[in-house]
Order: C-alpha cells, then structure tokens, then sequence
C-alpha cells in the first residue's frame, strides 16, 4: 500500500518528485504557496540538460572573478552588500568550498546526476510522447578570445577524462556547427551530450501527467511550520489547515531555508536571481544552444523563438527587475553575435527568478537526520531542470526506504559547508 507524501514546492524538483512517488505507487499531495500561473524560476530559464556542467559553482578562482565583477552593475555577478548574518554564513562557505579538492570530488557525481537525467528526459519525451521541444543536437561554449578558449579546450580535457565527449572547436570549425547564425567568437568547445527543451512546455507536459497520475495540488498555500511528534514530522501547517502525511519532501528553491529552520536544520542558502528575455522573432536563429563564455549568458532556441538568459545576482528573496542586469545581456550578445542588436530586444519584457544556491554549488539532497520521514530536496541553483528528474527518483527512493543508486554523502542536508 502506498505511502502518504506531502511534498512542498511545485517548482521542478517538487514535480518531478511527485512523478517519481505517483509512479511508485504512493499517494502525493503537492502544496505551494505560489498561484497556478505563477511563472517561477523553473519556467523562465535557459532550459538546458547539462552533462557538461560537472564542476560546481564554487570553483578555484571564483571568488577572485566575484570580486571583480561585482563592482560592474552590468556584470554577470553581483552581490548586494547587506548586514545580513545569513549571507556572511554564505559567502564564508563559498570562499572555503572553492578548492581543487571539493571540484574533484563533486565531478564524478554530479556527471553521473546529470547523465541519469538525461536519460529520463529522452525516455519522458519518446515514450510517453510528449511534445516539450527536447532537442539533442549539444551544446557550444562559445569564447570571444584565446584565452577563454584555452580555459575552456582544459575543461574539455576533464570532461573527456571523466568520459563525457568534448570537441575542442576554431572558429570555422564553430560556424559549420552551427551555420543558420552569424557569430563573432574565437572558437568554442562543443559538448555533444548536452540537450535543451523549452522548459515552459514541460512544465505543462509534466503537471498533465501529475493529474492524470492522481496527484493532487494545494496553490496559494503557504507552510509556516511543521507539527512534530518526537522524531518524526507528523504534518506541515499551513495558514489555517495541518497537511498530514508519512513521508514530508522539502522542494520549496530559495524559500526553504526558513521552513527548515522550523525542524531544527540549518541550510546555508542564498537566492540568485537570473533575468532572461525571449525574442519571439529573432533576425537568426541558432540549431544548438550556447553559453556566451566571457560572459556567462545562456542563448537557447525554443521553437521559433529564442532565450537570452543569464546573471548571478545575491540580492535576497527579490524579484524585481534591475535593468542594468539586463543591459549587459544584451550587449553581451550584440558582442557575440553582430547581427543581433539592442533595438531587436526593445519592448520585451524581462523575466526573473530565483535560484536557490549552497555555498559549495550542490543540491541539498537527503534524509534529514533530526527527523528521518523529511526529505530535503532544494539547492540546485542554476542546474535544477537539468538535475530535476534525477532528484526525483532519489526523493522517491528515499520516501519508500529504499536505497538510491548513488553516494548522497557530498549531499548530506546536514552538512557544514
């Protein structure tokens, strides 16, 4: 007989969660604060399946390229300076994190998440044939000078060595990849494993099957706290109703430290807010996916329209829109892309969203070890659609006492980063 499974967050990884649990036969009530419509960050993004992001956010020399960038107001980082305890917790594990050790360790893993996902999504969208755009023609780190090229043909070497396939492209060689669009780059590195999707479209495609599954939705339902009894969560309360349940999974992005807080668990965790903007006519139209190198932006086709994505902003649970952000995405791909200038962006409206990011760069994924029915399943940051289904499945794993088939160690929700 299936399980009762609260989960909390109907972002990606609370879908995906609720498929993994629906599939084994539990049954799944998701709640989220949020409205139905509501277009977070699992909506608005570059929708890409990354095999080749292997290294963590916190990387040598991260802390050194912050530091520069945060005094551009157009630049891809920025922290907002504020007496905030939360965010020193933060930023001291970001500096401590940032190793040659911690990115050796995380590779092998978040390699083999990433991969596990992919393999998902092809089965999702060929098997059940679902139309979300899955496209599989790779991806190009496209780079303006030598010397990101030559950082870039050295990851490639790290990927090849942990076997995910990686070309090392010149620029001619970078045009005949992808020959619909005009570029103006020194080379690139083109990873052949990686996907994209329009990620509004799965959404839809995933929360149509969630309902066909049985699973049922509460929106516009925040949780404040948790009613426990001893060493177990016996129900998540809300405003003016107690959702009880066996099994609780803790998916709520950047609003779940606090929520966490309530069960006694520290989850250091700050929001970085991404801007896109979607171009429904663009003057081109790239095959493959790109990430704009120096520059950290993310271009992705969808359809007949085309994603601009990108930016690291540390400004707290704020959604507003600073368009200087926005200025420098669009001049990044007037740089990269000449037949593309500032009028074709005018009059379209920017999106943001918030990711919820740890100061090591990895998800928060794991039993709690205060109460061993919570599952925490949040902290993707900028990898959470590409490491969704994968979550998913461990969740599911997790709430029906089962083993996962892979080391949660470098994961642990309780660990100190």
């Amino acid at each position: 007989m299936g399980r009762r499974i609260l989960i909390i967050g109907g972002g990606v990884i609370g879908l995906c969660s609720a498929y993994a649990c629906a599939r084994l036969g539990h049954q799944v009530h998701v709640v989220d604060a949020g409205s139905e419509d509501h277009a977070g960050c699992s909506y608005g993004n570059a929708g890409m399946i990354v095999p080749s992001h292997f290294t963590p956010l916190a990387a040598p020399g991260m802390v050194a390229i912050g530091l520069k960038w945060m005094w551009n107001p157009e630049s891809p980082f920025y922290i907002k300076p504020r007496l905030d305890a939360g965010l020193l917790r933060w930023a001291a594990g970001f500096w401590r994190s940032a190793t040659v050790a911690h990115v050796q360790r995380a590779a092998p893993l978040l390699r083999d998440l990433h991969l596990r996902s992919r393999a998902w999504f092809e089965t999702f969208h060929d098997s059940d044939q679902l139309d979300f755009g899955l496209q599989r023609h790779g991806l190009l780190m496209l780079c303006q000078g030598q010397h990101a090229l030559d950082e870039e043909a050295a990851g490639a070497e790290k990927a090849r060595a942990l076997g995910i396939p990686a070309e090392v492209l010149d620029s001619k060689e970078t045009a005949r990849h992808d020959p619909a669009i005009t570029m103006n780059v020194a080379g690139s590195v083109y990873y052949p494993k990686d996907c994209h999707l329009a990620p509004d479209r799965f959404m839809s495609a995933l929360r149509k099957t969630l309902a066909g599954l049985g699973v049922q939705f509460s929106w516009n339902t925040p949780i404040r706290t948790w009613r426990c009894d001893h060493a177990r969560v016996i129900a998540a309360a809300g405003t003016s109703e107690n959702f009880h349940a066996d099994r609780f999974i803790l998916a709520g992005g950047s609003w779940s430290p606090s929520l966490a807080d309530e069960a006694g668990l520290r989850l250091t965790m700050q929001a970085g807010k991404g801007y896109s903007l979607t171009l429904p006519h663009p003057p081109q139209l790239p095959r493959l996916c790109s990430i704009l190198t120096e520059a950290r932006v993310a271009v992705t086709p969808m359809g007949q329209t085309l994603r601009v994505g990108g930016t690291m902003e540390i400004s707290g649970l704020d959604e507003s829109i600073d368009p200087r952000r926005v200025r420098g995405m669009i001049r990044a791909m007037s740089a990269y892309y000449p037949e593309f200038r500032p009028e074709h962006f005018e009059g379209i409206q920017p999106w943001a969203g918030l990711r919820p990011c740890s100061p090591d760069g990895l998800p928060y994924l794991g039993v709690a070890r205060r109460y061993p029915n919570l599952i925490v399943a949040t902290g993707h940051a900028m990898m959470g659609l590409s490491l969704g289904p994968v979550t998913g499945e461990i969740a599911a794993d997790l709430a029906s006492d089962r083993k996962p088939g892979f080391d949660l160690s470098l994961l642990s929700p309780d660990r100190t980063c």
